[in-house]
C-alpha cells in the first residue's frame, strides 16, 4: 500500500471520492479530516496511485495485523452513522417550528456541545461502552472532532451526537426521560444542516 501524503493527491483523491458517493462515505470523511487539518492524525493509503482500486483510512500508529488494524490497546472498529459538525450555543424551539407534524420542543431547551467532562456519561450510555477502551476512544472523540447536544434549561445534555473520525455520527442518545419529543430528530437534521453547510455530505 502506498500512503498518500502529498496534498494535492490528497485533494484529488477527495474529489475522486466523492463522485463514488455513497459507497465511499465512510472513507471520504477521513480524507475531509486529514484535508482539513487532521486532528486524529490518520493516514491514508491506496494500492497503487493514480489508478487505485483500495483506500485504507487509519491512525498513523496502527500496523496490520490479519484481518484488521490494531491500536495500542484498543482493537476493532466502532459504530458510525451521519457526518455531524459543531454548531453554537442556541434557543431551540417555537423558530423551528414542527418537527414531523409532532409537537414543538421545549422551549427551555438549547443547543450546546458536550465537553470532556461528559465522557463518563456517554460511556455509560453508549451500547459499545462501559469499559476503558471506549472510555479512551469517546475522549478523544470530544477531544478532536465536533459534536452537537440538546441541553435543559440547568444546561445538562438530554440529547446528543458524536462525529468520529471519518466524518460520521456516532452515538447518538437521548435520556430515557426526555424521549418521544423530538429531540433525537432535531439533533440529526441540525447536524446534516451543519455538516452540509462544512461540505460533509450526509445520509440516512
Amino acid at each position: 500500500m502506498l500512503i498518500l501524503t502529498c496534498p494535492a493527491q490528497l485533494q484529488r483523491l477527495e474529489a475522486t471520492l466523492r463522485r463514488s458517493l455513497p459507497l465511499a462515505l465512510p472513507v471520504l470523511g477521513a480524507v475531509m479530516n486529514i484535508n482539513r487539518g487532521n486532528p486524529a492524525e490518520f493516514e491514508v493509503a491506496v494500492d497503487s496511485w493514480p489508478d487505485f482500486g483500495a483506500v485504507l483510512a487509519r491512525h498513523s500508529g496502527k500496523v496490520a495485523m490479519g484481518d484488521g488494524w490494531k491500536e495500542l490497546g484498543c482493537w476493532g472498529a466502532l459504530g458510525t452513522r451521519i457526518g455531524l459538525l459543531r454548531v453554537e450555543t442556541g434557543v431551540v424551539g417555537s423558530p423551528w417550528g414542527h418537527w414531523g407534524g409532532h409537537s414543538r420542543l421545549d422551549p427551555d431547551v438549547r443547543v450546546g456541545s458536550l465537553s470532556p467532562a461528559h465522557v463518563d456519561l456517554l460511556n455509560k450510555t453508549w451500547p459499545y461502552g462501559g469499559n476503558d477502551c471506549s472510555r479512551r476512544y469517546l475522549a478523544e472523540v470530544l477531544r478532536l472532532f465536533p459534536n452537537l447536544c440538546l441541553q435543559d434549561g440547568a444546561g445538562q445534555p438530554i440529547s446528543w451526537a458524536l462525529t468520529n473520525h471519518f466524518g460520521m455520527g456516532t452515538h447518538g442518545y437521548t435520556l430515557p426521560s426526555h424521549r418521544r419529543r423530538g429531540y433525537m430528530q432535531a439533533v440529526m437534521i441540525l447536524a446534516a444542516r451543519r455538516a452540509q453547510a462544512h461540505g460533509y455530505p450526509s445520509f440516512g
